[in-house]
């Protein structure tokens, strides 16, 4: 009954049985169903919103929201977007107001490089932030993109964005004195050069958003210089010539 009904829930089974003649509990219904592999009736109706994720991936953008203090206790907003199958950082610049004609020029700019893309953007997901205006939304559905927002409160659902957010503060922010926006916009574009560019990524096998495919193993070490940026907190590494 549940595969044929993948709406319904575990007390519309209990009735259906309950008309055949047949009495048992919901919990031993749902018990039962999980042992056989089926969740709640949503999500047998349905991939799960991580399968989905994986399987939409490449064309998938999230976009958030983080503050950062100054050093003269000014208030800074950044606006990010990260493509979720290359893992692509893009940051606008810095903000102390971000209204709807900031956000709405940011979704602009960001479109225009996402022309370039051999595969275009089919969703985009964001919270309910108000700073979100109607014209911003409006921007991505005419480039053919749907605008899913997240449950209130389930920062989960936006899972690569509020990781991306703790690398950001984790490996820069949180050891930079940051001056004014122009110092933050330095930092964060070089930051965004190199998780691009240098920074292998977990999720994509230890390789890089602009390098997705595996190095050819060498025969010899060969000799390597580091390279040092924003401050000397990043370090790289590159193969040169002996």
């Amino acid at each position: 009954m549940a595969r044929e009904n993948p709406r319904w829930g575990y007390i519309r089974i209990q009735g259906e049985l309950r008309k055949l003649g047949i009495r048992v509990g919901a919990t031993t219904i749902r018990r039962i169903l999980l042992k056989e592999g089926l969740g709640p009736a949503p999500r047998r109706s349905g991939p799960s919103w991580s399968e989905f994720l994986r399987a939409q991936a490449d064309g998938i953008l999230a976009c958030d929201f983080f503050t950062v203090e100054t050093a003269f206790l000014k208030t800074l907003y950044v606006l990010f977007f990260i493509e979720i199958g290359s893992r692509r950082l893009r940051v606008t610049p810095s903000t102390r107001n971000p209204d709807g004609a900031f956000v709405t020029r940011q979704a602009r700019n960001l479109c225009f490089e996402l022309d370039e893309r051999e595969v275009p953007a089919f969703f985009l997901i964001r919270d309910r932030d108000g700073k979100y205006s109607g014209s911003f939304d409006e921007v991505f559905r005419t480039e053919g993109a749907q605008v899913i927002l997240t449950p209130i409160r389930s920062p989960k659902a936006n899972a690569f964005a509020e990781r991306c957010v703790k690398t950001l503060r984790s490996e820069v922010l949180d050891w930079t004195l940051i001056l004014g926006r122009r110092h933050l916009d330095r930092v964060l574009r070089s930051y965004a050069c190199h998780y691009n560019a240098q920074r292998p990524h977990r999720g994509l096998g230890l390789r890089t958003p602009d390098s997705r495919y595996d190095v050819d193993p060498v025969e010899s070490v060969p000799k390597i210089e580091r390279r040092d940026l924003v401050g000397s907190l990043i370090h790289e590494y590159h193969a040169v010539a002996a």
